[in-house]
C-alpha cells in the first residue's frame, strides 16, 4: 500500500499540488457556524441586471461556534448563468451592522488556492480554509468582490441584518465609500468553522417564524438567536451551533416564498456541515393558505393533513439514515391571524398535526411551542404578551420559544 505521504510527494514531483495542504487535527471537526436558505431574489428583492457587476458586497452574519479556522460557502444555487468572484476576504465586524471592519483582523480567502472563482450555474463553492480566531456569537463581515453575476439572483430576503454595496473592488477597506445598504444577503450561504471533535450543528427547518418575522436589523432577536445564546452559555452545549434555515412564507408542501421544505431538505438539512440534530416547525402557511381565499371540503382538510404528515415522516427517515437526530416542534397557534382566518376545521388540522408530533417514535424528541404560546383562555390563539400580529410571535414570544427549549434534548450520554 502507498503511504499518504509518498502519494504526495508524487503528486508534488508532477505539479499537481498547487498550495499547500492545511494540516487539520485529529481531534478537529468542521462544522457550520452560520447559515441561511437561498431562494431567488424576486419582486422587490430582485436587483436591475448588472448592478451587482464589479462591486464589493459586504455582509454581517452572526457565528454560532467557535473555532480557529474559517471557510465560507458563496452560492449561485439558483442562478441561471455563471457567478464570478474576483476576490474574497473575512474580517471581525467592529460595528454590529457591518459599517467598519476591524482592519488588523482582515483574512483573504481562496479557492483552490486562488484568490478568484467561477461558481457555476446551480452550483456552491467553500472556501479554502483560512485561519481566523472565530468565537461564537461574534459578528463576521464577508466582503466579495463581485467581478459579473447572473440576472437571477441567489439570495435570502429575510436577513435582518444590514448588507452593503459599493462599486469597484473596495476589499480591504475599513469603510465602504460609495456604498448602498440592504436588509437582505446575496451570494451567501454558509460559514464553517474547525471546531472540537464533538463539535455538532443545530439545523432549524421552518418559516417566518423561525426566519424572524418582525424583527428588527441587526438585533438578533430571533428565536434559534435566543437558543443560540442559552447554548453558549451552558458549558454542557458550548460544542453545539444553531443554523437558522428559515423562509418567510414556506410550505411543507408546495413552493410560494422559497422551494417548499422537501425540495429544500437535501441542501439545507443534509449538506449542511456537521448536522447531529434537526428541529421541524413547519406547517402554519399550509395550513392557512388552504381556506385563506376559499373555503374547503372536509376530503381536502383531510388529503393535506395526510400529505403534510407523509412529508414530515419522509424528512425523519432522511435525516435519520444520516444520523441526524430528529426533534418535531409543534405548530403555534394562529387563531388571531388577520391574514389567514383560521376557522374550526384549520385548528382541527393543526391539532391533528401536533398530535402526530406528541406520538412516540414519529419524531425522536418534541418541543411543545403550541403549550408554551397558546392563551390558556383562548388556546386557539397567541398569549396577549407573545402576540405580534395574530400569526407570528413578539419578540418576547421569540425569547419564549428559545428559552423553552430543553437544552438536555442535545445531550448524549457522555455529556
Amino acid at each position: 500500500m502507498i503511504s499518504r505521504r509518498r502519494l504526495l510527494g508524487a503528486f508534488a514531483a508532477l505539479g499537481l499540488i498547487l498550495t499547500p495542504v492545511t494540516a487539520v487535527a485529529d481531534n478537529a471537526r468542521w462544522v457550520g457556524a452560520w447559515a441561511s436558505s437561498q431562494m431567488v431574489a424576486e419582486n422587490e428583492h430582485a436587483l436591475p441586471d448588472g448592478a451587482m457587476d464589479n462591486v464589493t458586497l459586504r455582509q454581517v452574519v452572526r457565528l454560532t461556534a467557535s473555532g480557529d479556522q474559517i471557510r465560507v460557502r458563496v452560492s449561485n444555487a439558483l442562478g441561471d448563468a455563471p457567478l464570478h468572484i474576483r476576490s474574497a476576504e473575512v474580517a471581525r465586524s467592529a460595528t454590529r451592522d457591518g459599517a467598519l471592519v476591524d482592519p488588523a483582523t482582515v483574512r483573504p480567502l481562496t479557492f483552490a488556492g486562488r484568490h478568484d472563482v467561477m461558481v457555476p450555474a446551480g452550483a456552491e463553492f467553500n472556501s479554502d480554509p483560512a485561519n481566523f480566531p472565530a468565537e461564537a456569537l461574534s459578528h463576521l463581515a464577508v466582503t466579495l468582490h463581485v467581478a459579473d453575476a447572473p440576472p437571477r439572483l441567489t439570495a435570502h430576503p429575510g436577513a435582518r441584518a444590514t448588507s452593503r454595496m459599493a462599486p469597484g473592488d473596495q476589499t480591504g477597506a475599513g469603510a465602504l465609500t460609495g456604498e448602498t445598504t440592504f436588509t437582505r444577503w446575496y451570494l451567501l450561504s454558509g460559514v464553517d468553522v474547525l471546531g472540537p471533535p464533538d463539535a455538532g450543528a443545530i439545523v432549524v427547518l421552518g418559516d417566518s417564524i423561525t426566519d424572524g418575522y418582525g424583527v428588527q436589523p441587526d438585533t438578533d432577536t430571533r428565536w434559534p438567536d435566543f437558543l443560540a445564546e442559552r447554548l453558549q452559555a451552558d458549558p454542557r452545549t458550548t460544542h453545539l451551533s444553531v443554523l437558522n434555515h428559515g423562509i418567510g412564507g414556506n410550505r411543507v408542501l408546495r413552493d410560494g416564498l422559497g422551494p417548499n421544505a422537501l425540495a429544500r431538505f437535501e441542501r439545507d438539512v443534509l449538506g449542511q456541515t456537521g448536522v447531529t440534530h434537526l428541529i421541524l416547525l413547519e406547517g402554519v402557511n399550509d395550513l392557512g393558505v388552504l381556506t385563506r381565499d376559499t373555503p374547503a371540503t372536509p376530503e381536502a382538510h383531510a388529503a393535506l393533513v395526510a400529505d403534510m404528515i407523509a412529508a414530515y415522516a419522509q424528512m425523519t427517515a432522511r435525516a435519520r439514515a444520516r444520523g441526524i437526530t430528529v426533534i418535531g416542534a409543534t405548530i403555534t397557534p394562529f387563531g388571531g391571524s388577520d391574514y389567514y382566518r383560521p376557522g374550526a376545521a384549520n385548528e382541527a388540522d393543526r391539532q391533528a398535526i401536533n398530535a402526530w408530533f406528541r406520538t412516540p417514535g414519529n419524531v425522536d424528541a418534541v418541543i411543545d411551542f403550541d403549550a408554551v404560546l397558546r392563551d390558556p383562555d383562548r388556546p386557539t390563539h397567541l398569549r396577549a404578551e407573545y402576540d405580534s400580529d395574530g400569526l407570528h410571535p413578539s419578540i418576547e414570544g421569540y425569547r419564549a420559544m428559545g428559552e423553552a427549549v430543553d437544552l438536555t434534548l442535545f445531550l448524549t450520554h457522555e455529556d
